[in-house]
C-alpha cells in the first residue's frame, strides 16, 4: 500500500462517523468466546486494539475484564469512541496507527484489528505488532464479510454498490483474500473460524448502514440519487415488518508473530 492510499484510508471515514457509529454491525458472541478459549483473552489481558473507530471490537474486548488500548489514527472516530467508552475504566484511547502505535515494547497480550485492517501497510504492521506483543502473544484479526449469496437483499444489495459506489472495485479488493493473511503470519501457522453474524435493520438502518461505506456516494454526487432508488426498491421488495436484514460472516484469523529469519519482518 503507498504512502498516499494509507493517509487516504486514515481519513476517509471523518464524514461518516455518525452513521458508522449508528448502524455498524457489532461482532457475535462466539468471536470473542473463541478469543478467550484460544487466546486467552481475560481480566488479565493488556489488549492493543488497532484501528479501534468508534469502539465496536474494543466494547467486546473491555467486558471480559481486560485492559484495552484503543489505537486510532482518525480525530473523529477516535472521539466517537472515547465518547461510546466513557463508562468503561480498563480503556485508554490512543493516538496512533497500525504501523506506529506509540505503545510500549512487550505491552499487550493481544493485538486485535476489525475491518480496519484492510487499510494497513502489512509490512510495516507486522514489525509494529510484534515489537508490542509480549513473548506467546497473539495477533487477531476479525471482521464482517456480507454474505452477498445468502439472499436476494445481499445479492441486490451488492449489485448496486458494484453500479454506483465510489470506488468500489478497489475496496473489494483489499477485502480479498490477496490481503495476505497467511504471509502475515507466516511462519507461524494462522488458525481461522468463522461464524453467522446478522443485522436487522428498518429503512434508517438499510441506508445508515450504506452510507457508513467509504465508497457511498455523498448527497452531492450525482450517483447519490439513483443508488438512494435503487436503495429503496430493494428494501420495498423485501422488508417483513417494516424490516431486511442484513447477513454477515464473520470471519476471525488467530496466531503468533514469529521472527522471520533471514528476511525483513
Amino acid at each position: 500500500m503507498s504512502a498516499s492510499v494509507a493517509t487516504n484510508s486514515k481519513e476517509r471515514f471523518s464524514s461518516r462517523v455518525a452513521d458508522y457509529v449508528r448502524y455498524r454491525p457489532s461482532y457475535p458472541p462466539a468471536a470473542i468466546s473463541l478469543l478467550r478459549n484460544e487466546c486467552g483473552l481475560g481480566p488479565n489481558s493488556s489488549v492493543a486494539d488497532i484501528g479501534s473507530g468508534t469502539g465496536i471490537l474494543t466494547k467486546l474486548l473491555l467486558e471480559t475484564g481486560a485492559v484495552v488500548f484503543g489505537v486510532e489514527p482518525n480525530a473523529e472516530m477516535r472521539a466517537a469512541g472515547e465518547e461510546f467508552l466513557r463508562e468503561y475504566p480498563r480503556f485508554q484511547s490512543i493516538a496512533g496507527s497500525a504501523e506506529a502505535t506509540t505503545l510500549l515494547d512487550a505491552s499487550a497480550h493481544l493485538v486485535t484489528a476489525g475491518q480496519a485492517f484492510h487499510w494497513f501497510d502489512p509490512e510495516m504492521t507486522r514489525r509494529e505488532w510484534a515489537r508490542v506483543l509480549k513473548s506467546g502473544g497473539w495477533a487477531v484479526l476479525t471482521w464482517n464479510e456480507r454474505a452477498v449469496d445468502a439472499s436476494p437483499v445481499m445479492a441486490e444489495y451488492e449489485h448496486l454498490i458494484e453500479r454506483y459506489g465510489i470506488d468500489y472495485s478497489n475496496v473489494q479488493h483489499t477485502y480479498s483474500e490477496n490481503v495476505g493473511i497467511g504471509d502475515f503470519f507466516a511462519p507461524s501457522e494462522v488458525h481461522t473460524r468463522d461464524f453467522p453474524n446478522r443485522q436487522d435493520a428498518d429503512w434508517d438502518g438499510f441506508k445508515g448502514r450504506l452510507m457508513s461505506s467509504s465508497y457511498a456516494p455523498a448527497a452531492d454526487d450525482s450517483r447519490h440519487e439513483p443508488l438512494m432508488e435503487g436503495l429503496r426498491r430493494i428494501f420495498s421488495d423485501h422488508q417483513k415488518n417494516g424490516c431486511v436484514t442484513f447477513e454477515y460472516r464473520t470471519r476471525v484469523y488467530w496466531g503468533h508473530l514469529a521472527p522471520r529469519y533471514g528476511r525483513k519482518a
